[in-house]
């Protein structure tokens, strides 16, 4: 990109009052401490710039966009995700074709894609983690997920995930025994994964309804454990 289009883009989303530079340079500082570019990329500045000229133009109300996008990503797609996994912790039958054919499980609960990548779901055990990651880009199995988090499409997390998931796991509040194998699966455009999270303790009076509850995106994806009580993580 030339500086006079970056010059322009950025100029765009300043004159509509979107100031995403310092927020998206610290939009996961509460998550860890990654150095995040102080610029945002010319695609974000696209984006920013045409919604604001949608929204300028009344075709857009920004608080409903904003609210559907939360829907999405922290309602609707993740709870799809924590179905798939109650179900798993208490019916056997179903957990081993999930296993064994991720998507074709996953359809059988109505969670389908309309893109044509296979899901495979790998699961966690006492003495192992999962932890996913995308190190091209942010493919992800929205599906079941919803829209994955800014941390997840973050250079840091794409990066370290790989090189250091140990201590990209204690950033987010997970410390794994030593004796644990942690893997790290890499997802692509044809090929997403699913974290089947070990079942906490003491939840085995709990409906499939309640075990689904306590199910956060965050454990799907490998970066927390689930347990009897859950905050919700932010995005």
């Amino acid at each position: 990109m030339t500086t006079t289009r970056r010059d322009f883009l950025s100029a765009a989303v300043t004159a509509a009052g979107a100031a995403v530079t310092g927020d998206l340079s610290h939009a996961n500082q509460h998550d860890h401490d990654h150095e995040h570019q102080a610029v945002p990329s010319d695609l974000t500045l696209r984006v920013k710039a045409l919604e604001s000229l949608l929204v300028e133009k009344g075709l857009v109300d920004r608080p409903a966009l904003d609210a559907l996008i939360d829907t999405y990503e922290h309602k609707i797609g993740p709870r799809n995700g924590a179905r798939v996994v109650a179900r798993a912790w208490v019916d056997s039958a179903y957990k081993q074709r999930l296993l064994t054919n991720g998507s074709a499980a996953i359809a059988e609960l109505g969670y389908g894609s309309q893109q044509a990548e296979r899901v495979v779901v790998v699961e966690n055990a006492p003495n192992l983690h999962n932890l996913v990651v995308c190190t091209l880009c942010s493919c992800y199995p929205w599906s079941v997920l919803g829209l994955p988090p800014v941390w997840y499409k973050s250079a840091p997390y794409r990066s370290r995930a790989v090189i250091d998931p140990r201590g990209v796991l204690r950033e987010f509040g997970l410390e794994l025994p030593q004796d644990a194998e942690v893997r790290v699966w890499d997802s692509t455009a044809e090929l997403r994964y699913l974290v089947l999270p070990e079942r906490p303790a003491g939840s085995e009076g709990l409906s499939e309804e309640a075990l689904a509850a306590l199910v956060t995106r965050d454990a799907m994806v490998g970066v927390a454990k689930v347990t009897l009580s859950q905050p919700g993580g932010p995005a």
